[in-house]
């Protein structure tokens, strides 16, 4: 059977197996809702949109199952699918996430299983209305997968987006994109916060206390004492949530209030209650049992007790207009209660008659809801993460763009610069430095085969802008070299913004300065080794045509990662590999450019497509004068004088020497018969002066 057959069965038998077992990743979720919900929970197909899986215990919905592929379809920094299964719960807060499956080139190797484990699990806690911010080592935000930031932005940003589709859609966000705003004050009378509801309350009559006991067979009153009318008072009930300043210091008075909220802790509330009339809303029982039996809080059809530790006294109210109350009580609701002062509560307040012993009675409700005024609407970040990576990182892009133009500078004027052997010195010097410790270790642009191959990749399946302009340096980066790849060849790259060919040949220039021997290659051994790194290249690029994963790890042949990215930090096999090389080259000059660096062989293939030639050479270059390649840094000129645009750094240490004539034979004889014309002119204008009239 050939091959084409069996990629069709293949395909046929998996679109069977995945019928028969449901979507991929089914297993994970139940095993996330067991870490999460206990091994109790139940997992049930959920019907809304977009697809998710409910989480209960005991017919209790605890929260949310899902698959960020599924749900928002998510693919990797590589543009191949990552899917994630992720567990949120019925306030829209993550509680936990694994990975699926995913295809990352830069997380298949250095990367492990437990280090994306550990950068799921600090997704934990995170309230989905709320921005989430990934960082490289930064204190703001959630650090992210070292040497995998982009990944690790990606796979936040798929659990993120999938989770506010599945919470919008389950209508867990409520009024999506409001917040409160508890810390905004102004003055304010009683009777504006009894207007606009921040106060409500409730009056109950003689009258209706009378008819809500009859029922049950019960008097308001003992036997023998005086009755009031039906339209006497009989309790007037005050509540309001007092924790928004303009509540709080409106009612109590800064002093009092900033006393009251001392010991709150994080999302804890302050409840008021207040009451006049004939009946005692807080009774006398609770110094006994600790326990308030005439009042309770009610929310989403559970019942809160107000106990006597939460319980404060409150000596008088200084709102402007507020009545004399015969009661007044402040109570501290617990963050760990589940109240939530966004939604809907009551204060439930409990009559219950002469006749009862238990203590039930009549039950009355005073409805609250928060008004408007204290609740603020904010935006959703809906922001693209390759928009927010861009926006993030302006300052670098400033930077990177501004060493962008100095070079082209350079290379536009470059024979003016090379005219100047010590400015050219300095340039020199200095642009390796930036390239090494800013573009290099700062910013870790550092470009690397692995792009080409996601590159190939993305034009093969499908391509995606989006994908490429997550990681905003490395995309101007690449545009940069594709432009200057027309004009100048690969030679800029390599020689000018590549940190790790920066780090060589700045380690050689340290290693000649100690008197470290070099050793130079004859040009007939350098010729048959430079081929290396195009069969490497391409034995790279054959694999990932058939085994993507395979490819990546063979692709490690690259230190860039462990020593640019990484900074060295790495397992021990990784770390000898870069050692070696750079040890190498104290030895000889860009050993790992020459020889073995896939990229700069990516890069070579195009370089003869080039515009111009930048590089000036006279007729007496390599026959008979060798000078300038017996310096050039990595031997691309031939014997013959002709200078190898594959081989090519574009370093213009020849150009120096074109220009020097102390150095360059032809200008020396130049320079030479111009002195004795010059020499000789001054003899014979001195024979003139000096014969007679």
């Amino acid at each position: 059977m050939g091959r084409a057959r069996l990629r069709i069965v293949a395909a046929v038998c998996a679109i069977v197996i995945w019928a028969l077992t449901g979507p991929a990743g089914a297993a994970d979720l139940g095993q996330l809702a067991k870490t999460v919900f206990g091994e109790k929970v139940v997992v049930v197909s959920d019907q809304g949109k977009p697809p998710a899986h409910t989480a209960q215990v005991d017919d209790e919905l605890l929260g949310y199952l899902f698959s960020t592929g599924t749900v928002v379809g998510s693919v990797g920094y590589s543009g191949k699918p990552i899917d994630i299964a992720v567990a949120m719960d019925m306030s829209g807060t993550i509680l936990g996430a694994t990975v699926i499956s995913h295809s990352e080139p830069i997380l298949v190797i250095g990367v492990s299983d437990d280090d994306l484990a550990d950068f799921l699990v600090r997704l934990t806690g995170h309230d989905v209305r709320q921005p989430l911010a990934i960082r490289r080592g930064s204190r703001e935000g959630i650090d992210g997968i070292s040497g995998a930031t982009i990944s690790a932005q990606v796979m936040a940003d798929a659990v993120l987006r999938s989770a506010r589709a599945v919470a919008a859609g389950r209508g867990l966000l409520g009024s999506a994109g409001m917040v409160l705003d508890f810390s905004a004050y102004a003055p304010a009378s009683w009777t504006a916060l009894l207007a606009d509801g921040s106060v409500v309350e409730r009056t109950i009559s003689v009258g209706e206390a009378s008819a809500a006991l009859a029922p049950l067979g019960h008097a308001l009153f003992a036997p023998g004492t005086p009755i009031p009318p039906d339209d006497a008072l009989y309790a007037q009930v005050y509540a309001a949530l007092a924790t928004p300043a303009r509540v709080g210091r409106n009612l109590f008075g800064e002093v009092a209030d900033n006393r009251f909220r001392g010991d709150l802790g994080i999302d804890d509330q302050l409840l008021f209650v207040a009451a006049q009339g004939l009946y005692s809303v807080k009774g006398t029982a609770w110094r006994r049992s600790g326990r308030f039996e005439r009042i309770a809080i009610e929310q989403a059809g559970r019942s809160m007790a107000l106990t006597a530790p939460a319980y404060m006294r409150v000596e008088r109210l200084v709102a402007r207009e507020a009545p004399e109350l015969r009661e007044t009580a402040l109570f501290v609701i617990s963050s760990d209660s589940g109240f939530d002062p966004a939604m809907p509560w009551r204060l439930l307040l409990t009559v219950p008659g002469q006749a009862r012993q238990d203590g039930a009675g009549a039950v009355f409700a005073l409805d609250y809801e928060l008004p408007a005024r204290y609740r603020r609407a904010v935006a959703l970040d809906e922001t693209p993460l390759w928009q927010r990576n861009w926006q993030d990182r302006w300052f670098a892009l400033a930077v990177l763009v501004g060493a962008l133009l100095l070079l082209s500078s350079l290379l536009v004027f470059q024979d003016q610069v090379a005219r100047r052997r010590r400015l050219y010195r300095i340039v020199r010097l200095g642009f390796l430095v930036f390239t090494l410790v800013v573009l290099g270790w700062t910013l870790h642009a550092q470009l690397s085969v692995i792009n080409v191959l996601t590159f190939v990749s993305a034009i093969m399946t499908g391509f995606h802008w989006q994908g490429f302009l997550i990681e905003p340096l490395i995309f101007v980066l690449w545009g940069y070299v594709a432009v200057v790849l027309l004009f100048w060849g690969r030679g800029v790259f390599c020689g000018w913004l590549c940190p790790f060919g920066a780090l060589q040949e700045l380690a050689n220039r340290i290693g000649r300065l100690s008197r470290v021997p070099q050793f130079s290659i004859p040009f007939a051994v350098h010729e048959r080794l430079w081929p290396l790194k195009y069969i490497i290249f391409l034995a790279i690029f054959g694999r990932h045509l058939q085994d993507p994963g395979l490819a990546l790890s063979a692709a490690e042949v690259e230190p860039f990662k462990t020593v640019i990215v990484l900074a060295f930090d790495r397992a021990w096999p990784f770390l000898l590999f870069a050692l070696s090389l750079l040890l190498l080259g104290l030895f000889v000059n860009r050993v790992f450019c020459r020889y073995l660096c896939p990229l700069g062989a990516a890069l070579a293939i195009p370089a003869r497509m080039r515009m111009f030639e930048w590089l000036k050479r006279r007729w007496q270059c390599g026959a008979p004068c060798q000078r300038c390649a017996q310096t050039c840094p990595v031997d691309a000129i031939h014997p013959d004088g002709q200078i190898n645009p594959n081989e090519c750094i574009h370093c213009l240490r020849c150009q120096t020497l074109y220009f020097d004539d102390q150095v360059c034979p032809p200008l020396i004889e130049r320079r030479k018969r111009r002195q004795k014309r010059d020499k000789e002119r001054r003899r014979r204008a001195d024979q003139i002066s000096s014969t007679p009239g």
